[in-house]
């Protein structure tokens, strides 16, 4: 599996489970699997939704900063990869 670095997380509000991320670099659309890691976190998931001051979006471009859903506990700082290909 190849992975390409898409953002990182600014913050984690762990109350609702959703992380702020910036996105650095490409963009990052619902649908893509995305691979988090940090100093203590390291886990895969596949992005289920994406919002942009409380509205819903498909795609979030690069300079963007978005809420996304994490499936498990991410920090600040933590880096997002998006994971293409086999």
């Amino acid at each position: 599996m190849a992975e390409e670095k898409i953002g990182i997380v600014t913050h984690y509000f762990g109350k609702i489970g959703v992380a702020a991320v910036t996105i650095t670099d490409g963009d990052l659309k619902v649908g893509d699997r995305i691979h988090v890691t940090g100093h203590t976190s390291d886990f895969t998931q596949t992005v289920e939704s994406l919002e942009i001051e409380h509205g819903s979006v498909e795609v979030a471009r690069k300079g963007e900063e978005v809420g996304l859903r994490m499936t498990a506990h991410a920090h600040e700082h933590d880096l997002l990869f998006k994971v293409t290909g086999d």
